[in-house]
């Protein structure tokens, strides 16, 4: 087993132990749920970074990598259902959608087939992940003992609930939106896959 691979299978690993910390009520295991996710996170980039410099490539690492991104920021979506943070129905339309999208590339990747990917799904990941780093710095924040420095109120107004629900409602929209535009721009290639 390549060494990307095995960073891709500790990024699955670290996933339900961040979710066992975040949703812990020891304040120290919620706190460190943060550094768990980034160094989950970092696994991402660099067997990404290993696999093109050294040509680490297997078709075990390409159907795992991408399934152990969707399973991480799905997780970290769904972690803020639990809190009350954010709402269900929306949660669960991204995390179908990226699931569903994933497996699909996954299979056409099996058959040889290449779909192509519009300029608004990468901003539609890169939304994702901004607003998903922006949740788990502050939400955790707030309770960091060293950042006492700043006032409850700002924690506050960062994570206003009319703020956090509208905003996760427009990347809901975009993250549908571009689910149903992928399926469209590659629905040749889809019946192709389904035919063979």
């Amino acid at each position: 087993m390549t060494i990307p691979n095995q960073l891709t299978i500790l990024r699955i690993i670290l996933t339900p132990i961040f979710a066992w910390f975040f949703l812990s009520n020891d304040l120290r295991l919620h706190q460190l749920s943060l550094v768990v996710f980034v160094i989950a996170a970092l696994t991402d980039w660099y067997d990404g970074w290993l696999a093109r410099k050294f040509n680490y490539m297997s078709n075990l690492g390409k159907f795992l990598d991408p399934l152990a991104d969707k399973i991480l920021t799905s997780t970290g979506f769904i972690v803020f259902i639990f809190v009350g943070v954010l709402e269900l129905w929306m949660v669960i339309i991204i995390v179908v959608r990226d699931l569903m999208i994933t497996i699909l590339r996954i299979y056409a990747q099996y058959k040889n087939q290449v779909f192509s990917t519009s300029y608004l799904a990468k901003v539609k990941t890169f939304t994702q992940m901004v607003f998903l780093y922006y949740l788990l710095i502050l939400y955790i924040g707030k309770d960091v003992s060293f950042l006492d420095f700043i006032p409850n109120s700002i924690f506050e107004i960062l994570l206003n609930p009319h703020f956090i629900y509208y905003t996760m409602l427009v990347i809901t929209f975009i993250t549908f939106y571009t689910g149903i535009s992928y399926i469209y721009r590659n629905r040749y290639t889809i019946e192709k896959m389904l035919r063979s």
